[in-house]
């Protein structure tokens, strides 16, 4: 009896597994998943589900001033096509974002050639170059119409005294004026961007490709159709393909300098998008166009992107 009892205390006693275990190891095996789960969810409950449910309703008939949400097929879609001011607006919204990024190209280019070699105070002139950049497009475009509005805008006086005779222009309400006012103030904000793109790229290029082009006798123009475009294809494909995005989405300065008008002049996608959903209350309507309007942004990208592909590959 008593080597029995010896032998039972020296056998090691065996604890019970705790049934946290078998989760405690899929955790410890999951674990990098588990730490972003949080923000996937985040995600997906802030963009994918507003997006399947803008979807559901270009299907359907959301509208406050009708009672009911009748399914309607595609006529949310059919309104939006055969409306003369969406096609309108599309159509603005093409020539506007294609006349700002080519002026603001040429100007940043420009700027960028200019800068690219030190000098005194070039960290000054570079600071205030930006400083539109930080400026929001709202306050753009009420100073703008600050000093453009008739008749309390200085712009028309500082043309009176420049060309010695009376200009009465009102900016802000006669063709072409109001489209020249709208690219003037979006030139005057984005050119920096365009600007700092092209000179982080042009500072890449080496210098020693610029000093054997001197040795061999090649003049400014050649160099710079040989060697600084070629270099400077990517930066510049990135440059256009980022400002254009943006500029497609154009509605702040309209929203503040034009308000749209006259009539429907100045209708961009963006403000024709708003005023049928959140003036006129047609959000099924809006919905629909929203969703051919990303179908036409994203014809745009996808040849934008892989042209940049193409020149990074090369």
């Amino acid at each position: 009896m008593a080597e029995t009892l010896t032998t039972f205390r020296q056998m090691p006693l065996r604890h019970p597994r705790p049934r946290t275990a078998g989760f405690s190891a899929w955790c410890d095996r999951h674990f990098k998943w588990l730490l972003v789960a949080p923000a996937v969810v985040l995600i997906l409950a802030l963009s994918i589900y507003p997006l399947l449910f803008s979807l559901v309703v270009s299907f359907i008939n959301y509208d406050f001033q009708v009672p009911g949400h009748a399914f309607v097929g595609l006529k949310n879609f059919e309104r939006v096509v055969f409306d003369p001011v969406a096609r309108w607006s599309l159509v603005l919204t093409a020539a506007l974002s294609f006349s700002c990024v080519a002026i603001e190209f040429l100007l940043g280019l420009a700027i960028a050639m200019a800068m690219v070699k030190s000098f005194r105070g070039r960290g000054l002139v570079m600071s205030i170059l930006i400083v539109p950049l930080f400026i929001s497009p709202v306050i753009v475009g009420q100073a703008w119409t600050l000093l453009l509005q008739r008749p309390f805008g200085p712009t028309n006086y500082i043309l009176t005294q420049l060309l010695g005779q009376e200009v009465t222009i009102s900016w802000l309400t006669e063709r072409p004026w109001i489209y020249i006012s709208l690219i003037i103030a979006d030139v005057w904000q984005w050119t920096p961007f365009m600007f700092v793109i092209l000179l982080a790229g042009l500072t890449s290029i080496p210098p020693n490709l610029y000093e054997a082009a001197e040795l061999d006798g090649v003049d400014g123009w050649q160099a710079f159709t040989a060697i600084t475009l070629p270099h400077l294809a990517p930066m510049i494909l990135l440059a256009i393909t980022f400002r254009l995005l943006d500029a497609i989405r154009l509605f702040d300065t309209i929203f503040i300098m034009t308000g749209g008008g006259p009539g429907t002049q100045t209708y961009t996608a963006s403000y024709y998008l708003y005023t049928v959903g959140f003036t006129q209350f047609h959000l099924s309507q809006a919905t629909a166009g929203s969703w051919l309007f990303l179908i036409f942004t994203a014809a745009v990208v996808t040849f934008l992107v892989r042209r940049l592909l193409k020149a990074e590959v090369a």
